[in-house]
C-alpha cells in the first residue's frame, strides 16, 4: 500500500517570511468575519496573522480599519504608531504623520513625541544634534537637547497643562516659545515671531533648555489646532524647504557648465 502522508510534521520558522498568500487569506478571512458580524474573530484573526508577518502593512492596515469601526480604539492606535514606524522606514513621511495624528486622536494619553522626533531627524539628517554640553538654571523643566529632544520637552509642557517659556539656547542660536495651559501660542527668536520662529526654533538639535512658569497668560499669536499640528505643519515646511534647495542644485550645476 502507498504512503499516504502527505508532509512530515516540521515546526515553523519564525524569522521565515510569510507568504503573500498567506496574507491574503487572512484578509479574506477577516472581512468574512466582519461581513458576517464577527469583528473579534477578525481581530484575532489578523492578530493571529500578524505574529507570523509583524512587518506586514496591510495586515496592520485592515487590524487599525476594523479595530478602529469596532470600538477597540486601543488598539486601533496600537497599530497607528506600528504603522507609522514601518512607513518612516518607508520614507513614506505623510502617512507617518497621518498615523501618528490619528493615534494621538484615538488615545489622548499616547506621547507621539518620539515619532515626530524621528520623522524629523529622517527628513532632516542634516539638523541631528551634535552633543553640546549642557548647563542647568534652577527653573521647573531643563535639559540637554541631546539627549530630550524638544519635542518631548513639548509634551511633558502640554501633559501637566502648564503656563510659562521654554527658553532653548544653543551655541548659535536662542529662541523662546510661549505657553498657555499647555498650548503653544507664541514664540520668537532674535528676529522672528509666531511660526515663523517656532520653526526656527525646531531647527535647534543641540544645545540646552528651560522651562519658567508663569502667573499670567500669554497673547495668541499662534493659533495652530494643536500643538501636534503645528509640529506637523512646520516638519513639513522645513522638508518643503529642504526640497527646494535639492532642486535648485542641479540647476546652478548646469549655469555653471553653460558658462
Amino acid at each position: 500500500m502507498q504512503d499516504t502522508k502527505t508532509m512530515p510534521d516540521a515546526q515553523p520558522n519564525p524569522e521565515a517570511a510569510v507568504p503573500e498568500g498567506e496574507v491574503e487569506t487572512a484578509l479574506l478571512d477577516a472581512d468574512l468575519f466582519v461581513k458576517y458580524k464577527a469583528p473579534e474573530r477578525a481581530i484575532k484573526r489578523l492578530r493571529s496573522a500578524l505574529e507570523r508577518h509583524p512587518r506586514s502593512i496591510r495586515l496592520r492596515e485592515r487590524l487599525r480599519e476594523v479595530a478602529a469601526t469596532t470600538k477597540h480604539p486601543e488598539e486601533s492606535a496600537r497599530q497607528c504608531l506600528a504603522l507609522a514606524s514601518l512607513y518612516i522606514e518607508r520614507d513614506e513621511f505623510d502617512t507617518a504623520y497621518d498615523r501618528l495624528l490619528e493615534a494621538k486622536a484615538l488615545d489622548p494619553r499616547i506621547n507621539i513625541a518620539s515619532g515626530l522626533e524621528a520623522i524629523r531627524r529622517a527628513r532632516r539628517p542634516d539638523l541631528s544634534p551634535s552633543g553640546v554640553a549642557a548647563g542647568r538654571r534652577d527653573v521647573t523643566l531643563a535639559g540637554d537637547l541631546s539627549i530630550i529632544s524638544l519635542f518631548d520637552a513639548i509634551q511633558v509642557i502640554e501633559n501637566t497643562r502648564l503656563t510659562g517659556v521654554l527658553v532653548i539656547t544653543s551655541e548659535t542660536n536662542a529662541g523662546r516659545i510661549f505657553f498657555n495651559d499647555g498650548r503653544i501660542v507664541d514664540a520668537e527668536t532674535e528676529d522672528q515671531m509666531g511660526e515663523d520662529a517656532f520653526q526656527k526654533t525646531v531647527e535647534m538639535t543641540s544645545g540646552i533648555f528651560d522651562f519658567a512658569r508663569s502667573a499670567q497668560p500669554f497673547p495668541q499669536k499662534i493659533k495652530a489646532p494643536s500643538n501636534t499640528n503645528l509640529i506637523l505643519d512646520t516638519l513639513r515646511r522645513l522638508d518643503e524647504e529642504s526640497a527646494g534647495e535639492k532642486k535648485e542644485e542641479p540647476q546652478s550645476e548646469a549655469e555653471d557648465d553653460e558658462l
